[in-house]
């Protein structure tokens, strides 16, 4: 069967992503039980966005002069290696090491090596007028897969039920992980090779766009950083240790959010064609940063709970139009650098907080991460607002 590109990358984002969905959750979970304390896992995850930050710069800058299948092909075979790895392993050298150089990210799907060669192909697949709509389809499948992965979080508890030793259930999950590494690999073969003469390819990764590119990257680094702070890891940590969530509940409670998140991609895309995407991105992210804090302050779990899930409704629904927004206001060319030099500074300034976060949650201030969380980003909002409102893609001044 001959899949067209959009459709194979499609599918290569659902496996990856439902990966994504219960080993990002269980990571602390498997880190605690082979001995990591909360400040360990916490220099995981600042290891794991580094080491994101670096090969994710490093195939957009390559994905201008090397065929971007290939690229895909070898990021898919360094999920095999990952996963493999941390079932193999309970070092702590080496887990550091795997967290670094692996592709177990634990802010999940929107950041990783996958993500600037992706959006270069689906960009240059469709006209200005379907592309917020096309990643907002990018984005809702891809929460719709991870949400349910999120089911998957409570299986080692049943394993258990049937004799089986939790982390080895936990181990199996991670194989499971390189599983889904192989089949998405699959699906990349299926996107064309790109025969461009090497000569006639552009030397320079960034050219026309390159002041518009940085001011996005400096002002998308606030809101990581901020972000850092709660990244689905750190807040399953905070619900396991304020409340005593079980991890069926845990993964039920992902699930939901999971598919909350996801349906807000469509509704995303209508609002940008109402209201622009720019203002898209502020006006919904606002409320949910609110939420977050109102979830921190909560006295019990249910109502954290509820907070949560409305903050998912809102919180991802600048994902497709940001993605949209970095590819309309560059020239194909400069795409794939793009899409990496705008998600690299967020990698980067993401792995600064969960050390800190980690810190705090082992100091007894468990809720301060999440607080923080939010209000930088209401600050970023702000900023991105009064910054880039007047700066319109070409299908907003085409109305």
């Amino acid at each position: 069967m001959k899949l067209t590109p959009t459709i194979a990358i499609f599918c290569a984002r659902a496996l990856r992503d439902f990966g994504d969905g219960f080993i990002v959750v269980l990571l602390p979970v498997y880190l605690t039980a082979i001995g990591f304390d909360a400040l360990q896992i916490g220099l995981v995850a600042t290891l794991a966005l580094l080491g994101s930050a670096a090969m994710t710069l490093a195939a957009g800058l390559l994905g201008v002069r090397i065929d971007k299948r290939t690229l895909l092909l070898a990021a898919s075979c360094l999920m095999v290696v990952t996963g493999v790895a941390y079932a193999a392993t309970a070092t702590t050298a080496l887990i550091l090491l795997i967290a670094f150089v692996g592709t177990i990210n634990p802010s999940s799907g929107s950041v990783s090596i996958f993500v600037p060669l992706e959006h270069a192909v689906l960009a240059h697949a469709v006209a200005d007028g379907a592309r917020t709509r096309m990643f907002s389809n990018y984005s809702l499948i891809g929460a719709l897969a991870a949400a349910a992965g999120a089911l998957l979080v409570g299986s080692p508890d049943l394993a258990v039920n049937f004799g089986m030793e939790r982390v080895a259930a936990i181990k199996l999950l991670f194989i499971f992980y390189a599983v889904l590494g192989i089949a998405g690999g699959w699906f990349y073969t299926c996107i064309p090779a790109d025969n461009t003469p090497t000569q006639e390819r552009p030397t320079a990764a960034l050219g026309p766009s390159r002041t518009i590119v940085y001011k996005l990257a400096a002002l998308f680094s606030i809101d990581a950083l901020a972000g850092g702070f709660a990244v689905q890891s750190l807040v399953a940590l905070w619900l396991f240790n304020k409340f005593g969530l079980s991890l069926t509940t845990a993964g039920v409670f992902f699930f939901w959010s999971g598919v909350f998140a996801a349906f807000s991609f469509p509704v995303a895309a209508w609002l940008s064609r109402k209201i622009g995407l720019i203002n898209t991105m502020v006006f919904t992210h606002i409320p949910s940063s609110l939420f977050l804090i109102c979830a921190a302050l909560a006295p019990s779990l249910n109502l954290a709970l509820l907070f949560l899930l409305a903050r998912a409704a809102l919180s991802q629904m600048d994902v497709p139009t940001r993605s949209s927004y970095v590819m309309a206001m560059v020239t194909p060319a400069e795409r794939p650098a793009a899409a990496s030099v705008t998600s690299v500074p967020r990698s980067l300034a993401a792995a600064l907080s969960p050390a800190i976060a980690g810190a705090l949650f082992a100091a007894g201030f468990e809720a301060w991460p999440l607080i923080i969380c939010g209000v930088l980003k209401i600050g970023y909002d702000i900023l991105l607002l009064l910054t880039f409102r007047q700066f319109k893609p070409p299908e907003e001044l085409q109305v």
